[in-house]
């Protein structure tokens, strides 16, 4: 944040030299969070690994699934980040646009709007340190889950060693990808005068080159360790960097106004709003399907490529036990370009910010298109790049849902070390929890579509994605009403504000946006931690099961629809202020602020939060397995 707040300036004071100066300032400082964060995500998985290694003699399963509660800790701050940073934004954002833009019809940034100030500290505030908390908690969960899936697939390979280079082998994929990422950073730069394309092939040119390097070095790193199907385990690998490009073009497709659906949206305000946001949310609808497919595509994928293709051992428990490790390798490889990936989505409120400092200094006209140019690339990079933090969230989810499943095994395994007792089928055939393979777990707690609790698990797990999103929209709803009713009132009661002769009372509208954030982050934040135990507590792990199910297949496709209709609201609007359909001022203007008004808790409150909810949902489910069990074996 403190990396960003200084950039914006510097990059509004580069772009009077050149656009390419702008950009590479502005790129390089988005860079920092992105390598701040796995730098501090590898270091802290790391020192834990080697510390737990050497007290715990317990064998690498217990310490993997002891450092998934790690993971929790990163959801829990990464939802607070997340839902308290969105809110802050976009109360202050939404207040400015309302009064300032529509009513007052004064140029957005204008230092005469009391929002102002608030509007652009919450652009660091949410879409640098809440995005920012968001990849460092799916990237820790990536190598974490895919670590402890490991450690079960080869666990009847310890003494050769094969089950410790498994386990480690995500975090060096993890770790080599940073340094490839540095590559991509630094070959990021545009030519003078560079369209809105010329712009997007710019990144897409470091980014595709980081993925390309990161896939090669993959093989070198699992055929170095001589993990068995090495080849295998890279191309799942490979697969989730390629699902990672697939959707970030796919989101490009829809949000940027250089392509048909945003331009559509932008046309449509000819005839008002309403149309606006007909046409916004059908977008968003129908973009969800190509990131469906490409996950489900993944999930299948990397699977095939994990397992041995032997008649005899098809479906035998070591195979599938390697398949869920290649759809978690799958993810830690989608997330391996991380460094650069979130550098294309941090660089967003940088650029947007620059055009802020270009307007409140009054600099040059052409300062502010250029920053505007720079702003409106960064609003697609930030709609690719929460496209990806949803995508990645699906497949580390999945591999959650399977360290579940471990998990109870321990827990379960436990339990009869200390009490004596043999759990039985309803057969009467001995089950051993620490031996059982998936099918028998299954079995054993009737877990199938016929099972009730399973079938009440999924649709609580579907409602609890829409409640929290409406219970998000609903604080950003109140925290917007409270910023406008302030900043009618200083219009009116302080004199001379709209004239410029009086400065408006911009701490004010910080305080209003710090509280609201703090105060309205608190219910939905407390949803994710009860709805998970409540469930297991009264449907078991069956029902667990049916909600983490639900969760992750209604909050995945909700979290890309609401991502990306808001991400194309806000760039029909950008298209119209470049000029078209009457520029700014117009009737089609306004028409598009108020759709850009609607998208803004849609892709930078509720929408991002939802992969973090399905995570999270995850790690409580983990860490309470043992209270789960207990409250409903005995």
């Amino acid at each position: 944040m403190k990396t960003a707040t200084y950039a914006s300036a510097r990059t509004a004071f580069a772009v009077r030299t050149s656009m390419n100066a702008g950009l590479k300032i502005a790129f390089r400082s988005g860079a920092v969070m992105g390598l701040v964060v796995v730098g501090f995500g590898l270091f802290d998985i790391s020192l834990w690994f080697v510390v737990l290694n050497r007290f715990d003699a317990n064998g690498l399963i217990s310490i993997t699934t002891t450092m998934l509660t790690f993971g929790m800790g990163a959801s829990l701050q990464a939802l607070f980040a997340r839902v308290g940073g969105g809110i802050y934004t976009k109360a202050a954002d939404v207040g400015a646009d309302i009064v300032g833009k529509v009513e007052a019809d004064i140029p957005e940034d204008d230092p005469r709007n009391p929002a102002t100030i608030a509007d652009n500290v919450g652009d660091n505030v949410g879409d640098v340190a809440g995005m920012g908390a968001d990849l460092y908690e799916s990237y820790c969960g990536s190598i974490l889950s895919t670590a402890a899936l490991g450690a079960v697939a080869f666990a009847m390979e310890a003494k050769s060693g094969m089950q410790f280079r498994a386990v480690i082998a995500p975090m060096l994929i993890a770790a080599v990808g940073t340094f490839l990422s540095l590559i991509g950073i630094f070959m990021v730069h545009t030519k003078e005068g560079a369209a809105m394309k010329d712009l997007l092939n710019s990144l897409r040119v470091g980014t595709h080159i980081s993925a390309i390097l990161i896939a090669f070095s993959t093989f070198g790193i699992l055929y170095l360790l001589g993990l068995e199907n090495w080849f295998g385990f890279s191309c799942s690998v490979v697969t989730g960097l390629t699902a990672g490009v697939v959707i970030g073009q796919a989101t490009e497709y829809y949000t940027s106004h250089s392509h048909r659906p945003t331009q559509a949206i932008a046309k449509a305000s000819r005839t008002g709003s309403a149309t606006v946001i007909i046409k916004g949310i059908g977008t968003g609808m129908i973009s969800t399907c190509i990131p469906i497919v490409t996950i489900s595509a993944a999930i299948l994928l990397s699977y095939l490529c994990a397992i041995r293709f032997d008649i005899l051992h098809l479906m035998s428990a070591e195979n599938i036990q390697m398949g869920l490790y290649g759809i978690g390798i799958a993810a830690v490889g989608m997330l391996s370009t991380l460094g650069i990936t979130l550098a294309t989505d941090a660089y967003g409120p940088i650029a947007d910010n620059a055009g802020g400092n270009a307007e409140m200094s009054k600099l040059e006209p052409y300062v502010r298109q250029c920053t505007d140019a720079l702003d409106a690339l960064g609003n697609t990079t930030a709609a690719t790049g929460k496209g990806f933090a949803i995508g990645s969230a699906a497949l580390t989810a999945l591999a959650l849902l399977a360290s579940y499943v471990e998990e109870i095994k321990v827990a379960m395994t436990r339990i009869v070390n200390e009490t004596g007792e043999v759990y039985r089928y309803v057969s009467g055939e001995i089950f051993h929890p620490q031996t059982a393979d998936m099918p028998q777990f299954m079995d054993f707690f009737q877990v199938n579509l016929m099972n009730p609790k399973v079938l009440t698990g999924i649709f609580i797990g579907a409602m609890t994605a829409f409640l929290f999103c409406g219970l998000t929209m609903g604080a950003v709803g109140r925290a917007a009403q409270a910023m406008v009713e302030e900043v009618r009132r200083q219009f009116k009661t302080l004199t001379g504000i709209l004239e410029g002769k009086t400065a408006p009372d911009y701490k004010r509208c910080v305080e209003i946006s710090t509280r609201a954030a703090q105060r309205e982050m608190i219910l939905p934040s407390l949803l994710a931690i009860v709805i998970p135990i409540a469930v297991g507590i009264v449907l078991g792990v069956a029902g667990v099961l049916g909600l983490l199910v639900g969760g992750l297949s209604t909050g995945f496709t909700l979290a890309v629809f609401m991502s990306n209709s808001g991400g194309a609201w806000d760039n029909a609007k950008k298209m119209v202020e470049e000029g078209n359909f009457g520029g700014k001022g117009s009737v089609a203007h306004k028409a598009t602020i108020v759709g850009d008004t609607v998208g803004d808790p849609f892709k930078d409150t509720s929408g991002p939060s939802l992969n973090i909810l399905i995570k999270l949902m995850s790690m409580i489910s983990i860490v309470m397995a043992g209270l789960v069990l207990t409250c409903n074996i005995f």
